[in-house]
């Protein structure tokens, strides 16, 4: 069964609702995502942050410090550099009093997680681990081999990334973030994710993309077609088109993005409703 045409349809009828922009509801509010796990590279600044999860990492520490909770890290696994601040004790004159201030930065070698065995961590935060689970379609991204976590969204730049063949992470608990990142996938799997960085283009994909996913799966709310129209428009200015022709030049496109994710979800449900094979009665000796 392919998807295609019942992605167009939907893709045409909000299209349509963005030529009267004053109709369409107000964006969703956003709700932030706040880590509970205690994970050591969350208590980072935001682009140390970013610098493990662009490399898929679900949490990173140095050599040392995987060794205080009984971790080493594999045999050939290199290290990546955050930035470490550079302090310098100075007294204060006019209380005579030591404070540390800092004057630079340096490159400090770290390890993700994943490079690492030994000691299993703490489990993680259960409330978060429940919600990921519960996320339309993310048996989609598995079947691809993509990772799904989530990090502090409130200080961050991003609501969401995709890492391209890796992973999906999440800043914030919103459907349409969530489905904005898969269908990233969907156009980097069908190979027509062809822009570097956020390019007006691959983002109208991913933000009707992931509206039309949302009508198609009957979360008619979750789509949140004011914040989709206004997403898109960020990115039209630019190149001085309207959000209707910014969503016309990406339908093909976009409708391609959306059947591929349809399509391998209803491949998983075959597989899954598929009857157990039974063991062959056993020959008479």
């Amino acid at each position: 069964m392919n998807y295609y045409g019942q992605a167009e349809g939907v893709a045409q009828s909000i299209v349509r609702a963005f030529e009267d922009a004053n109709s369409l509801p107000k964006p969703l509010a956003q709700i932030f995502i706040h880590r509970k796990d205690g994970s050591h590279f969350s208590k980072w600044s935001w682009g140390n942050q970013l610098l493990v999860i662009l490399r898929g990492f679900s949490d990173a520490r140095g050599f040392n410090q995987w060794h205080d909770v009984g971790r080493w890290v594999k045999k050939g696994e290199k290290a990546f550099h955050i930035l470490g601040p550079v302090k310098k004790t100075i007294v204060d004159k006019e209380t005579g009093e030591e404070k540390s201030i800092v004057v630079g930065f340096k490159g400090v070698a770290v390890f993700g997680l994943e490079q690492t065995e030994g000691e299993p961590l703490p489990i993680g935060d259960p409330e978060i681990e429940k919600w990921l689970d519960s996320l339309p379609l993310v048996g989609v991204a598995k079947a691809w081999g993509l990772s799904v976590d989530v990090f502090n969204g409130e200080t961050a730049n991003f609501l969401g990334i995709y890492r391209r063949r890796s992973g999906i992470a999440l800043g914030v608990r919103n459907l349409s973030t969530w489905c904005h990142e898969l269908v990233h996938a969907a156009d980097d799997r069908n190979g027509t994710m062809k822009e570097l960085g956020q390019h007006w283009r691959s983002e109208t994909v991913a933000e009707l993309g992931g509206a039309v996913v949302l009508e198609l799966l009957g979360f008619k709310h979750e789509a949140d077609l004011g914040g989709c129209w206004a997403y898109v428009k960020g990115y039209s200015e630019k190149e001085q088109i309207t959000v209707v022709d910014a969503c016309m030049k990406t339908l093909e496109r976009t409708c391609k993005a959306v059947a591929l994710i349809l399509d391998t979800a209803e491949a998983i449900r075959q597989e899954n409703e598929k009857p157990a094979a039974t063991p062959e009665a056993a020959a008479p000796s």
